[in-house]
């Protein structure tokens, strides 16, 4: 096999793409590392150099790069068809997979709309959540309730309900009004409170302005467990149960956003399972497909479903939808995905991998730059810190983060950072060996990089 001309590749590429979340100016002037292949828990680059994926290619890769029966489900479903539209037609993928997904999935939904990402489950499930109370005849109720923090994509209403400004300043205009609640950042708490002896003082702050609104807000829409975006932000045990008792004594839907925490990464197929918390909206993507291809599921309950059936004289409709709606390949290498939780006991066989972690975590605190260290599942985040003591962060202009993640790249390591708090997230089938290199190259290069 002929290889690749990297020093073209990498010309063709300064000329040609727009990089998604990457400043062109700085990488026009970077040596950019192009992906070819992957095996297991590695990225190959052009050159035959290899690199511990350890951020799942963008949270998404579950089972490993290159997994057989991924593989092959693709391929078989490929010999039939590669797409076929979901309106006014069916197609047997699409169908079989809305079954196992409304089996694996908390109580009580039983609807599946498919789509293509984390953003469109998320648009879907607020225009569901809208549309139920205008027709329930409840107009007041067209506005939501997010968290502090909140990453839910960059779709219109995804920006609207997140409140990252990096992300949204600049889109205020377009968006609109949300209401917001504390998230339990306890490193940095909101409120000023100090966790345990607060009490969740914040599910406090969310109940006065259920209290206070409710007639106002459709949804409730939170990341349960763990902020991705925001930095890695695990909330206290209770506080998701919190939410969910809070949102049904006023009468407001809860949409859980497991785009990224779905699927195995905080332990069990799903967040809100560690809870025992049904939402009345399940939307899924990343992991959905064990990172193979472009899906998306936004589940809810039947209750949600039958208010847009209309009636026999006049029928009524969900006005949305997607050209890959249940796209048949997509469907099939879900269906392969979460086949192999089964065939490979992965929840029962990710208990050990989740303790290491947390033992290798220990000898993060040692580091002077290290203010905080968090970990959900398999999901980990490293706060850097100018001053221990004080919390001060280092100042933008340094990126740190960027920095440290330069040196893990020297290391054979491909993580990204989301500010200066370093992200750990792995495929779930990392070894235990791989784990352990993971780990020692994100201590060194965090060391190494501020100590330089």
């Amino acid at each position: 096999m002929k290889k690749p001309d990297t020093k073209r590749l990498k010309a063709m590429d300064r000329l040609l793409l727009w990089h998604p979340f990457t400043r062109m100016r700085e990488w026009v002037d970077s040596d950019p590392i192009v992906i070819e292949r992957g095996e297991g828990s590695y990225l190959i680059d052009t050159e035959g150099r290899r690199y511990i994926d350890g951020v799942a290619s963008l949270w998404t890769n579950v089972h490993g790069h290159r997994k057989a029966e991924i593989d092959r489900a693709i391929i078989r479903q490929l010999k039939k068809i590669g797409h076929s539209t979901l309106l006014g037609l069916a197609n047997v993928p699409s169908i079989l997979l809305s079954e196992k997904l409304v089996n694996i999935a908390p109580k009580g939904l039983k609807r599946v709309f498919f789509s293509d990402n984390g953003s469109t489950a998320v648009e879907v499930a607020l225009k569901m959540a809208f549309g139920y109370w205008q027709k329930k005849g409840h107009a007041g109720k067209k506005t939501f309730l997010a968290f502090t923090g909140a990453y839910h994509g960059d779709t219109t209403g995804g920006m609207s309900v997140g409140e990252i400004d990096l992300f949204v300043e600049k889109y205020r205009p377009l968006l609109f009004k949300t209401f917001r609640a504390p998230y339990p950042y306890c490193y940095r708490c909101v409120i000023n409170k100090t966790y345990p002896g607060c009490g969740l003082a914040c599910l406090d702050e969310l109940e006065k302005t259920l209290k206070r609104h409710h007639g106002e807000i459709a949804a409730c829409i939170i990341e349960p467990l763990i902020e991705g975006a925001a930095g890695m932000v695990v909330s206290p045990p209770g506080f998701l149960k919190g939410v969910r008792r809070l949102t049904k004594r006023y009468g407001v839907f809860l949409i859980a956003d497991e785009v990224a925490t779905g699927f195995g990464r905080t332990g069990r197929m799903f967040a809100v399972q560690r809870e025992k918390v049904a939402p009345d909206f399940l939307c899924l993507a990343k992991g959905i497909t064990g990172g193979y291809m472009p899906l998306a599921a936004t589940l809810t309950t039947e209750k949600v479903y039958s208010a847009f059936l209309g009636t026999s004289k006049n029928p009524d409709a969900f006005y949305h939808g997607h050209t890959y709606t249940g796209n048949p390949l997509g469907c099939a290498a879900a269906m392969a995905n979460i086949k192999i939780f089964g065939k490979e006991m992965v929840l029962e066989n990710l208990k050990p991998k989740i303790k290491l972690l947390k033992q290798l975590l220990k000898d993060f605190w040692e580091l002077k730059s290290v203010g905080d260290v968090r970990q959900c599942g398999l999901m980990a985040g490293v706060e850097l810190v100018k001053d221990k003591r004080t919390k001060e962060p280092y100042p933008a202009r340094l990126r740190m983060g960027g920095r440290v993640s330069l040196e893990a790249k020297k290391r054979g390591l491909i993580i990204r950072p989301l500010g200066d708090t370093i992200v750990i997230m792995p495929p779930l089938s990392i070894t235990g060996g791989e784990l352990e290199k993971l780990a020692r190259i994100v201590y060194d290069s965090i060391k190494k990089a501020t100590e330089a």
